[in-house]
């Protein structure tokens, strides 16, 4: 069994679907994904994502702000009292992504500041993205004490060097589609190298659909396509990673 870390269900195009989640789970199920974890992105579209997903018992839930979906300072006490939520398994995604939007660094560093900070309240792990901002990712990070409740790296594409120094902070490294991709060498010498009890696999569908679905719109079906790419690149088989991964999965989240 495979369980598919991170996925936005609620902004997947259900078209593909017959206009139908059911659709979606029961392609997921067919490829034998157990559980999946859907992550929000703002907070003003939880309360749809938690009951559009209410009735799948497979299906766990985050609460944060993604940093390219806020222009305005986060709202910690009300991140707070949504995090609360039973369904919540963790805070985020949050974190930093200079790449695509520079010009609010400020307003990122504080919202990410924010999720570890509600992260230590709730005593749930952190939800982390980041893209070409190791140091300000890692420096907030152990300025505000993450390791208190650790976390994931999601989607990671990032040096080994800052999956080591996270590692050491008891966080784990998620790998998406992106590893299948032909021009990922570098991060799969990444794959090759995390622990067996700190690696993470995802579809952060509907985007980054893996090798063979490129161009296609993704979803937890085809979390399995990373899954044999880190078998391949770890030299292990293909239900080694799925227990491995799902064991860590289930330890990350308490489950």
């Amino acid at each position: 069994m495979f369980i598919d870390s991170h996925c936005h269900l609620d902004r997947l195009d259900l078209s593909d679907f017959d206009n139908n989640l059911d659709n979606v789970m029961y392609a997921a199920k067919a490829a034998k994904v157990d559980k999946m974890l859907c992550v929000s992105v703002t907070l003003e579209e939880f309360a749809n994502m938690a009951e559009k997903t209410a009735k799948y018992d497979n299906v766990q839930l985050t609460c944060g702000v993604h940093p390219l979906n806020q222009d305005d300072l986060v709202d910690q006490q009300y991140l707070l009292q949504l995090a609360r939520h039973d369904r919540v398994v963790a805070v985020g995604e949050t974190g930093l992504d200079y790449f695509y939007a520079p010009e609010t660094q400020e307003v990122q560093r504080d919202a990410f500041r924010k999720h570890i900070r509600v992260a230590k309240q709730l005593d749930k792990p952190i939800i982390i993205h980041t893209r070409d901002a190791q140091q300000d990712t890692l420096d907030i990070m152990r300025e505000e004490g993450a390791e208190q409740v650790g976390g994931v790296l999601h989607c990671f594409t990032e040096s080994w060097e800052m999956a080591e120094q996270a590692i050491a902070m008891g966080f784990y490294i998620s790998f998406s589609g992106i590893v299948t991709f032909k021009n990922a060498s570098a991060l799969r010498h990444v794959a090759h190298q995390v622990p067996d009890d700190k690696f993470l696999i995802e579809t952060d569908s509907p985007y980054l659909a893996p090798v063979p679905h490129r161009g296609k719109q993704n979803q937890p079906a085809y979390v399995s396509e990373v899954a044999k790419m880190l078998a391949d690149v770890r030299g292990q088989t293909l239900a080694e990673v799925a227990r491995l991964s799902s064991e860590n999965y289930l330890r990350l989240f308490k489950l």
